[in-house]
């Protein structure tokens, strides 16, 4: 395929890296020349203007802040045969798809980092199937059918950093008892990264089968999540509190 990115920040850099080597002509925006820079060291990856990552294209993918879009997305030469992936935040298709006209195959979705090394849950809406023909060989689609759907997944998608808080946290308290920084957090992570190796992510209720695993009365696992439990409250109200911000209904 022929893909264009408009936009070359973090996430942007992440995707083409998952993109590269398999075949595809990459073109990436010229406006961050150090990105850019970096990423034409790659293979397949050129740099261009944002009029010409459009033109030279079939598959454009957004990653610019919103009000950036406003300002640059109306100027650049979209064709009604275009795909156009959009992954910026707090940028519902109502507001995207006005701004990519003529293009009409549009598609929201939300990468993260590490998309790079597959495993990457993606929620799509509207799924028109671009999103899946890039990346589904190596990543979980998730198929939404609303923009409330989609939206809510953005929220829940930040739990990654409070999980990985939790995970620092954590190897810190057992680094000071065993003054091994490194191996505390070495063990930490795979402890947690150990439950969900071989699981399918098939809505079978694995999670919960992990957690019954681990519900011994009075064992370890089970006194510190129970001692846990009102940290579960305050994730819920934090959770309801992009309500507003993504547009979703009230609790």
């Amino acid at each position: 395929m022929r893909i264009g990115f408009i936009g070359t920040g973090e996430i942007a850099a992440c995707i083409v890296r998952a993109l590269t080597g398999r075949g595809h002509e990459i073109l990436v925006s010229e406006r961050n020349a150090q990105v850019a820079a970096e990423l034409t060291r790659l293979p397949d990856v050129s740099a261009a203007t944002n009029a010409d990552v459009v033109v030279q294209t079939d598959t454009v993918i957004l990653c610019l802040m919103a009000q950036v879009a406003e300002t640059v997305l109306p100027t650049l030469p979209f064709r009604p045969d275009h795909q156009v992936i959009s992954v910026m935040a707090d940028m519902p298709l109502t507001r995207v798809a006005p701004l990519c006209s003529p293009a009409t195959d549009i598609s929201l979705t939300i990468p993260l980092p590490f998309i790079d090394r597959g495993g990457c849950p993606l929620p799509v809406y509207p799924d028109t199937g671009s999103v899946a023909a890039l990346f589904g060989g190596e990543n979980i689609i998730v198929s939404c059918t609303s923009q409330d759907g989609f939206n809510a997944h953005m929220a829940a998608c930040a739990l990654s950093s409070v999980v990985l808080a939790d995970i620092q946290h954590t190897a810190d308290w057992l680094a000071g008892l065993t003054g091994d920084a490194a191996g505390a957090e070495a063990y930490v992570a795979a402890l947690i990264a150990g439950y969900f190796q071989g699981m399918r992510f098939d809505g079978a209720g694995e999670v919960q089968a992990a957690l019954d695993s681990l519900s011994t009365e009075g064992g370890f696992n089970a006194t510190l999540r129970d001692h846990m439990a009102p940290a579960r409250d305050e994730l819920t109200r934090g959770l309801d509190a992009f309500r507003p911000r993504l547009g979703l209904p009230d609790a």
